[in-house]
C-alpha cells in the first residue's frame, strides 16, 4: 500500500496551476448520458474520474481519455445500453448515484446500488428520490439497490427540498431535462459546480432559470446531439493550496482560478490574518507571520465548505488563541482530529463542534488518512511539522487531488510517495 513521507517546516515559494473541479465533472458526465456527443476539457485526472469513465462505458458509452489534453471525448450511439450501476463501480463514489436521474427521465428505468464514498457520515439518498417519486417515477429499494422506472416518462413538478442538498439537486436537474411539462426545485443547493452542470444542460438544448435557491427547467423541444464544455476549477483544490501557502508560503501564486467564486474563504483566511493579493484569475499569498483566532461555521454554499473544514483545521492550529469550527452539513467529519492530536495538535471535539488551541507545535508522525479531505489535512500538518511524517491509506487522496505531489515539489517541498 502507498505511502507519502513529507519532511516538514520547509518554507514554500512558487505557483501552482488548478486543476479541473471534480465535484462539476461527475455530475457533468452522468448528464453525458442525455446525449450523443461530448467534449469535455478540463477534466482532473484523479480515481473518481476514471471510476465515473468506468461506469459510462459499463452502460455503454464510448470514452476516450486524452490525458495531455485532460480531455475527454464521449459517445452514446443509444446501442445495448445497460441501466445498470453496479455495487463494485458506485461502492466508492457517492456521485455514481447520479446516473439514477439520466438513466431514468432517458430510458424510463434504471437500477443503481446505493452509493458509498467518504465514511464522513450517513448521507442517505433519501432526496434524491423524494425528487424523483415527485416526478412520477416508481421506486423500490431491494438487496442494496434502487430500482426505479417510469414507463411513460417522467413530469415536471414543483418540488421544495426539506433541506438543501448538492447531490439531490442535481440528481433532480438531470431527470427534469427530458420530463414533460415544468419543474421547479425550490430550496435547492447552488454551489458553482451545479451552475457548471446547468451551463452544460444549456447547451445540451435544456430551458433552465436560476433566482435565488430556486431552479426552473421548462420542457424544451431544441435537445442538441452535440456539445463541448469547458469544466470549471476546483474551488476545493484551489483552498486547499491557499491554507498551505498560508500555513508554510513565503510567496506562492495559486492560478487558473476566479476569486469571486471563493470570496467566502478569501475573507476567511484574511480574518485569520493571512496576507492575499487577488488578480483576475489568480491570488497569492504572502508570509503570514501572525494568525489570528476564528469561529466559524461550515455551510452550504456561499458559506465556508464542509470539504476545507479539515484543512482550516491545521491552519487554526498554528493560530493565536482558542479557534472554534462546528461542522453544519456532516455529522462525522472529525475523524481527523486524532491524527492531529498525535502529531502534537490540542483539539477537542465536542458533538458539532472542534476547539482548537493555538499556536502549537506540529512534530512529525504516523498517521492514517480515513477519508479524501482528512487525508489532505494530514498532508497540510505534515508540511508544517517538524520532522518526518508519514501518511497511510493515501488512496483517500488520489480519489480528488491530481498530481499532488509534483504541485507542491514544485514550490519546493519535500514529499515523495512509497
Amino acid at each position: 500500500m502507498q505511502k507519502l513521507i513529507i519532511k516538514g517546516k520547509r518554507y514554500l515559494n512558487g505557483k501552482i496551476l488548478i486543476s479541473g473541479s471534480k465535484n462539476a465533472t461527475l455530475p457533468i458526465l452522468a448528464a453525458c448520458i442525455l446525449s450523443n456527443n461530448i467534449k469535455l476539457q478540463n477534466i482532473p485526472l484523479v480515481k473518481d474520474i476514471f471510476t465515473m469513465v468506468e461506469l459510462l462505458e459499463f452502460i455503454g458509452l464510448k470514452v476516450k481519455i486524452f490525458k495531455k489534453q485532460n480531455t475527454l471525448e464521449i459517445l452514446n450511439n443509444g446501442n445495448k445500453i445497460n441501466t445498470l450501476a453496479p455495487y463494485r463501480l458506485v461502492k466508492t463514489m457517492r456521485a455514481g448515484v447520479l446516473v439514477l436521474g439520466s438513466l431514468l427521465t432517458k430510458y424510463k428505468k434504471a437500477k443503481v446500488s446505493l452509493p458509498g464514498g467518504c465514511a464522513i457520515g450517513t448521507r442517505p439518498v433519501d432526496l434524491h428520490l423524494f425528487a424523483l417519486k415527485k416526478m412520477g417515477a416508481k421506486i423500490k429499494i431491494k438487496n442494496g439497490y434502487i430500482i426505479a422506472e417510469a414507463k411513460k416518462g417522467l413530469r415536471g413538478s414543483t418540488i421544495k427540498f426539506p433541506s438543501i442538498s448538492v447531490g439531490a439537486t442535481e440528481n433532480a436537474l438531470l431527470a427534469a431535462f427530458n420530463a414533460k411539462g415544468k419543474t421547479i426545485l425550490k430550496n435547492c443547493a447552488i454551489e458553482p459546480e451545479i451552475r457548471d452542470l446547468i451551463s452544460f444542460l444549456i447547451k445540451l438544448g435544456a430551458n433552465i432559470k436560476f433566482s435565488g435557491r430556486t431552479i426552473t427547467i421548462n420542457e424544451s423541444i431544441n435537445k442538441k446531439l452535440k456539445a463541448n464544455h469547458e469544466v470549471m476549477f476546483d474551488r476545493i483544490e484551489a483552498g486547499t493550496y491557499l491554507i498551505a501557502s498560508a500555513l508554510v508560503g513565503e510567496r506562492i501564486t495559486i492560478d487558473r482560478i476566479n476569486p469571486e467564486i471563493i470570496k467566502t474563504e478569501i475573507n476567511t483566511l484574511k480574518k485569520i490574518g493571512v496576507k492575499i493579493k487577488k488578480d483576475k484569475s489568480s491570488i497569492t499569498i504572502l508570509n503570514s507571520k501572525y494568525l489570528k483566532k476564528i469561529n466559524i461555521s461550515t455551510k452550504p454554499y456561499p458559506g465556508f465548505p464542509t470539504d476545507l473544514q479539515a484543512q482550516l483545521m491545521v491552519l487554526l492550529t498554528q493560530a493565536e488563541g482558542t479557534s472554534k469550527i462546528k461542522e453544519d452539513i456532516f455529522e462525522n467529519r472529525f475523524m481527523h482530529v486524532p491524527e492531529l492530536n498525535r502529531m502534537g495538535a490540542k483539539i477537542e471535539t465536542n458533538n458539532k463542534i472542534a476547539i482548537i488551541n493555538g499556536p502549537t507545535k506540529l512534530t512529525g508522525a504516523e498517521v492514517m488518512a480515513t477519508d479524501l479531505r482528512a487525508s489532505v489535512s494530514l498532508v497540510l500538518a505534515g508540511l508544517v511539522a517538524e520532522n518526518r511524517t508519514v501518511i497511510n491509506r493515501i488512496y483517500h487522496l488520489d480519489r480528488g487531488y491530481e498530481l499532488l505531489e509534483k504541485k507542491l515539489k514544485s514550490c519546493k517541498a519535500e514529499i515523495r510517495r512509497v
